[in-house]
């Protein structure tokens, strides 16, 4: 719908069942309504729905309790600790090299499992300071959740809730399981102690919740933030690994030219350390161009408070507004061969005159994604050991594909395949 919208112009209006969409796909329209006016702008369909796993956590709060949380979690990725997590996330990426090389010979991997194992590896260790080797169905129980907020998104919930559906009940289910996971790790990091000298984003959020007199009052709000942080905190770099190994995998040519660069810069052996990033220059490239053409936040769902106008266009009071990534990051008007895998697209030289809101793969304004740094260390350090250490294209039987799955992509999507229809 989206790709269909973009073919008749930057701004479309379509009606959809009781709801009209407000379609916008340009960049100052972005600017305008998740930044210069952001205030007006709350969040919208899909994140609404999603409402029912993650509750009221950072991702789909608003107002004063959305600031008072962002205060509390932004410390835990100011540059100078992201910068000492480097050491985890590079030990992390060399564990997910050996075991992709330990099934050499042995059958196909599912390697978006193993890209959201690394992912929830490295969020354990570096934002809660807690092991989440243990819950290898963390992984499984939110793609259930999102499956049935998705769901609920295109029948714009029509079906009632209570209604006891199979996906229903798998996402009751899945929701109580997450409940478990959050609730045992605050427990388990509670015992140990040292809350208050804690500057991981746990330890954090343990601490300002303290100050809910209210005691359900208190386990609710530690409850949404840490499911919305496990969330948020591993699918978004999942997905970009995914569709970078995809179309990697798809260009033997940039394969080559990743290896050597790995080569040049890390040596045979040498893990990467947090100085190397500037010097994983082509790495990080092509990280940025497998975000343009497959956004981790595919959509950012908006909803108006009052009436605005958008760039010349009005926009009611309540109506639903879309920024859609994915088509804005193949607007021919700012992308040359929109849909070529082209890294050297976002050298410095090829940069310049681009607006800054043709690509929004972290999103913009004050909604921003406060882990974007995070996440790209994470991806660029892991396809830099996996260009070098590994030949995938030389393993028998290998092969890199989409899963035909879509993802609601509050934070994320995992791979696509859309068919049409004929």
């Amino acid at each position: 719908m989206m790709r269909a919208a973009a073919g008749y112009g930057d701004a479309v209006r379509i009606p959809l069942g009781p709801k009209t969409m407000y379609v916008f796909n340009h960049p100052d329209h972005a600017k305008h309504v998740l930044t210069d006016n952001a205030a007006n702008y709350r969040k919208g369909i899909g994140l609404i729905q999603a409402k029912r796993a993650l509750g009221d956590g950072l991702l789909t709060s608003e107002g004063e309790l959305w600031r008072r949380q962002r205060k509390v979690v932004q410390p835990a990725f100011h540059h100078g600790r992201i910068a000492r997590q480097a050491p985890v996330v590079a030990e992390e990426a060399a564990g997910l090299v050996a075991r992709l090389r330990a099934h050499a010979g042995r059958g196909p991997v599912n390697l978006t499992r193993e890209l959201t194992g690394l992912t929830l590896g490295v969020l354990g260790r570096s934002l809660l300071d807690s092991d989440l080797g243990a819950f290898s169905d963390l992984g499984h129980a939110f793609e259930v959740v999102q499956d049935q907020a998705m769901f609920e998104m295109v029948t714009m919930s029509a079906v009632p809730t209570w209604v006891p559906l199979p996906g229903q009940l798998r996402f009751r289910r899945a929701r109580a399981r997450l409940q478990q996971v959050v609730a045992r790790l605050a427990r388990d990091r509670t015992a140990r102690g040292g809350i208050a000298e804690g500057d991981d984003a746990l330890s954090r959020l343990i601490a300002s919740v303290r100050e809910e007199t209210h005691p359900r009052t208190r386990q609710r709000r530690l409850r949404d933030e840490l499911i919305t942080l496990l969330l948020a905190g591993h699918e978004t770099t999942a997905s970009t690994l995914g569709w970078a190994c995809y179309l990697i995998d798809r260009h033997p040519e940039v394969r080559e030219r990743l290896r050597g660069e790995a080569l040049d810069v890390l040596g045979e052996h040498r893990l990467p350390e947090y100085g190397d990033l500037v010097r994983l220059r082509f790495t990080a490239l092509t990280v940025e161009e497998a975000m343009r053409l497959y956004p981790p936040v595919w959509i950012l769902p908006r909803q108006a408070l009052a009436d605005d106008e958008v760039c010349g266009h009005r926009v009611p009071a309540g109506a639903d507004v879309l920024i859609c990534p994915y088509t804005l990051h193949r607007h021919p008007g700012f992308w040359e061969a929109p849909e070529q895998f082209l890294p050297e697209r976002f050298a410095p030289e090829h940069r310049a005159g681009r607006p800054r809101y043709a690509h929004l793969p972290f999103g913009a304004g004050p909604r921003v994604c406060v882990g974007s740094s995070l996440g790209m260390m994470e991806a660029v350090f892991t396809v830099a050991l996996l260009c070098r250490e590994l030949r995938l294209d030389k393993l028998p039987g290998y092969q890199v594909r989409p899963e035909p799955k879509l993802s609601l992509g509050i934070r994320g999507g995992l791979p696509v395949t859309v068919h049409r229809v004929r």
